[in-house]
């Protein structure tokens, strides 16, 4: 039954004056013989039986508990009434009214949060909130509203119990010294942006309690999302966010005051809900929540060491049984249940991605679905922010929740990958480091000439930033160095920190050797991220292979896979004026490699020529490989317009020019041989697994045959979750111009794809623009 009463909590009544009744916002109506309704905006509870229809006229609230029984006892045993009241307890449906207190409106509103009505009233009555204002707030208005939110004021934030902070941006630098405050003193405060059209609240920081999260926790995100005004705010040397013209009305500004003074005045009642900030668009109405997370690694309410020490340990692959082997790959976990998980990765104020959407103008019956801005390209000049805008996650599948997952993931895989300042970093000289160090070179396979005449190649492709040579490295000079694990000889290896993470060094600088995104990966698990990554590595390296030397290699006869998903992905691209086919790029390693590849049919090519277009896939799998394929492919149609094609392209000539003159005439090696077999399913050696450590171990076992070294570098952020990594196999070949002996010029030969290594002059002269 309701517990008795306590004298000495605030807002309850004197045991002698404790009346019995339903909650204030309940409206009760009996339905003689049928049941008891309890209406309130929250919906409609019924109540059947017996005892509800006794009990309820008797809990008006007029009656004390023992005369409550005492009237109930006529019509049913007093146990069972006790036992009924406390199943109305326990629900939160009674509770003890003090006829002498007549705030009903207000003590139900308390009543409907779940609390206790006199009791949060008068906590919030006797709690102190103190205002601050950021900037040109106006306090005078925040105080009035907490006012008439029912709590009480103080002059002095030492004394408050909850202080409300009005700004103008969440960014506002002011905040940081407000943030360092209220962590020294422990007392929570919540910040509350009422300029502009959007009103923003919440959520309370509490830096007393640990799991919340802190202000610096929010602002990362805030920051990331922010990075096309880098260039400006950079310019201006300002601390914080850029202040905006002034835009707001005074209804609006009272609108976020007042809300903030509800919240202020639940966090006093003893109301507790997931930290938040509520957004209210004033020009259309929409509202949303967005989840605030407490970052493990913060600095500020953290440990900021947990990122460098998670690189610094082995990576321990542990066996990882399949349980999803469909669609473009095997996983751990099937997609429906990672995006469950991760979906609070999505948001334009908290999200590391603003959205998810499908991609525009994708053909139907192909899935491919694009995310908000990168938050890895953090804009640092205008170069940068134009190849952000170009640049954004995407993802492709089978369907479209794969797809929907993949774009997701490409996305938390850029962002882990960003530079944040805690990275696992040893400022150190190639000598000084050893044989543990690692030349960028052997990985990233620049040619000498190509560094000797950097500057006339980069002007020539200055459209295409990911084509661009960087200046050549020094050894003699320290640098930053970052450690990777070998798979292989079980020890540490390091490379330069520039190439393994986006954005500036510790100096806010970016240098070179420059970082690209070739085996960076994010998976259901460990093993999966560091297998796609893996795959990722052997499908450039043989698409680099075919590519620079233009060779004939079989086709798939795509009639031999009987998959649905794959007769409706070639009839989308035939309604869209497309042919499909495919080619075996299998290279020495034996792992199944597959390129797709369309052009436009039916109709005068004109300015938009035939704009063939290319997609990549490689798995132990050769169905899966062929999946990846087609599916990328339809990622990478070129727009239908010419318009469409010159804006997509950004001044990126070589993709320009192939999109309005290639034609499959003039570039017969697109086509497939005529003198070979198209490939079927069975055409390959089986290197798929049951366990997802196994396959690593496979792949791991043929680069190591052929001498080369697997190096991987866990990128996982703790505040994210989902394991991203970087797989480096100095020696293999990225599918961009790069010259440098090595396979490029020995594979061809050895397979018998071409009689002689050829000159670089003889190489294809169109940079792969993929």
């Amino acid at each position: 039954m309701p517990p008795a009463a306590e004298e000495t909590s605030p807002g309850r009544p004197r045991p002698e004056a404790a009346r019995v009744g339903f909650k204030r916002h309940l409206r009760v109506e009996a339905v003689p013989g049928e049941a008891v309704y309890l209406l309130s905006e929250c919906g409609t509870t019924v109540l059947h039986g017996a005892a509800a229809q006794v009990l309820a006229p008797l809990l008006d609230g007029s009656r004390s508990l023992p005369e409550l029984l005492a009237s109930a006892a006529a019509r049913m045993d007093p146990v069972e009434a006790g036992e009924a009241l406390a199943e109305l307890g326990e629900a939160g449906l009674v509770g003890f009214r003090d006829p002498a207190v007549p705030q009903a409106e207000t003590h139900a509103y308390w009543d409907a949060a779940g609390l206790d009505g006199p009791v949060a009233a008068a906590r919030a009555a006797t709690s102190r909130v103190y205002v601050e204002a950021a900037g040109q707030a106006d306090a005078d208005a925040a105080r009035a509203a907490c006012a008439q939110a029912g709590t009480g004021l103080c002059e002095s934030p030492e004394d408050a119990d909850i202080t409300l902070v009005v700004c103008g941006d969440y960014l506002d630098p002011g905040l940081t010294g407000t943030s360092k405050r209220h962590a020294r003193t422990g007392r929570p405060w919540l910040p509350v942006k009422v300029a502009g059209g959007e009103v923003w609240v919440g959520p309370v920081f509490a830096p007393a309690e640990p799991d919340r999260p802190c202000w610096h926790c929010l602002a990362h995100r805030l920051r990331g999302h922010r990075t096309a005004q880098e260039p400006v705010r950079r310019a201006l040397r300002l601390p914080g966010g850029i202040p905006l013209p002034p835009s707001a009305l005074p209804a609006t500004r009272a609108i976020g005051l007042h809300t903030a003074a509800v919240e202020a005045a639940k966090w006093a009642a003893g109301l507790r809900t997931s930290p938040t900030v509520w957004r209210l668009d004033t020009y259309t109405l929409a509202t949303d929540l967005h989840p605030v997370t407490r970052r493990p690694q913060c600095p500020a309410c953290g440990d900021p060491g947990l990122v460098a020490a998670r690189t610094l340990r082995p990576v321990a692959l542990e066996s990882r049984p399949k349980c999803y082997a469909e669609g473009g790959g095997h996983r751990a976990v099937a997609p429906a249940v990672l995006w469950a998980r991760h979906r609070r990765l999505v948001g334009p104020v908290t999200g590391v991605v603003a959205e998810v959407r499908e991609a525009p103008g994708t053909p139907d019956g192909l899935h491919h679905y694009v995310s908000g801005r990168n938050l890895a390209l953090a804009g640092h000049d205008l170069a940068s922010v134009r190849a952000g805008l170009r640049s954004h996650s995407g993802g492709k599948g089978t369907t479209p929740e794969e797809a929907r997952l993949g774009a997701l993931c490409e996305a938390v895989e850029r962002y882990s990958a960003a530079r944040q300042g805690d990275e696992a970093v040893v400022r150190e000289t190639s000598r000084g480091l050893g044989d543990a160090a690692l030349h960028p070179n052997a990985a990233q396979l620049y040619a000498d000439w190509q560094f000797r005449e950097r500057e006339a190649w980069n002007a020539r492709h200055s459209g295409a930033p990911f084509q661009l040579v960087p200046p050549p490295f020094d050894a003699r000079s320290a640098a930053e160095w970052t450690p990777l694990w070998s798979l292989g000889s079980r020890r540490t290896r390091y490379l330069p920190t520039s190439m393994l993470y986006f954005g500036p060094g510790s100096d806010g600088r970016i240098r070179a050797p420059w970082a690209d995104s070739n085996g960076n990966a994010a998976g259901s698990s460990l093993e999966d991220a560091v297998l796609q990554g893996l795959l990722e590595v052997v499908e450039r390296d043989a698409v680099a292979l075919w590519w620079y030397h233009r060779t004939r290699q079989p086709g798939v006869d795509l009639d031999a896979f009987d998959e649905p998903w794959l007769a409706d992905a070639r009839a989308a691209y035939a309604r869209s004026g497309r042919e499909v086919w495919a080619l075996d790029l299998t290279a020495d390693l034996g792992v199944p490699v597959v390129a797709a590849v369309s052009r436009r049919t039916g109709r005068p090519a004109g300015e938009l020529g035939e704009g063939l277009a290319l997609g990549f896939g490689a798995h132990t799998d050769p169905r899966v490989a062929l999946r990846r394929a087609v599916t990328e492919l339809g990622q990478l149609l070129p727009p239908d317009t010419a318009a469409g094609q010159r804006a997509y392209a950004d001044g990126d000539a070589d993709l320009s020019a192939w999109w309005t003159g290639a034609t499959l005439a003039e570039q017969p090696y697109l086509a497939p041989d005529p003198a070979e077999r198209a490939r079927t399913a069975v055409a390959w050696d089986v290197l798929a697994h049951d366990d997802l450590r196994e396959e690593v171990r496979a792949v791991e076992r043929l680069l190591a045959a052929r001498g080369m070294e697997t190096l991987v570098l866990d990128l996982t952020r703790p505040d994210i979750g989902l394991p991203v990594v970087k797989v480096v196999v100095p020696g293999m070949r990225h599918f961009w111009a790069r010259f440098a002996p090595g396979r490029l010029f020995d594979v061809p030969v050895e397979l018998g794809r071409v009689a002689r290594r050829p000159t670089v002059e003889e190489l294809n002269p169109v940079p792969l623009f993929v």
